[in-house]
């Protein structure tokens, strides 16, 4: 199975107590979803804040929109500092997604570190190369954005 990465990294002018509030609260993940996606939320996220253990179930549509069911578990939470996410069903063959925030002159960094595998060997490295990571750049491009337009350019 061939593993992937993918990095992104932003700077937003605000606070690091707000970026957490917002970047830690899998309720806000709609807001910097594309809409195209039909990314919806499945399960009950309670108070709203998030925590290790903590499964959160999603139905989004990738392709000519199709519906697939998606779970992931939030796996580390270090306050301020960093959280992980990782699949436990879904499109992937594995997904480990890590989020990362530094109080900077000005603001906050946020990075994010993405680890992945497509199923179907040949078929899914292919499709990596044709469909995925074009997909994933897409995606994370529109959250630069919406991140520029909810919380200012830095």
């Amino acid at each position: 199975m061939k593993v992937y990465d993918f990095k992104t990294s932003q700077k937003i002018p605000i606070t690091m107590d707000k970026a957490w509030d917002f970047f830690s609260s899998p309720i806000n993940l709609k807001t910097i979803t594309p809409d195209y996606l039909g990314f919806k939320i499945t399960c009950d996220l309670g108070d709203g804040k998030m925590y290790p253990g903590q499964i959160i179930t999603y139905v989004v549509k990738p392709l000519l929109g199709i519906p697939m069911r998606w779970a992931t578990e939030i796996t580390h939470v270090k306050d301020k500092d960093y959280f992980v996410d990782e699949q436990r069903f879904g499109p992937y063959a594995m997904w480990h997604h890590q989020h990362f925030f530094k109080e900077i002159d000005g603001g906050v960094e946020m990075n994010d570190i993405i680890n992945y595998a497509i199923p179907m060997g040949i078929i899914g490295r292919m499709a990596n190369s044709i469909v995925v990571r074009s997909k994933l750049t897409e995606i994370f491009d529109y959250r630069f954005k919406k991140v520029e337009e909810l919380f200012g350019k830095f």
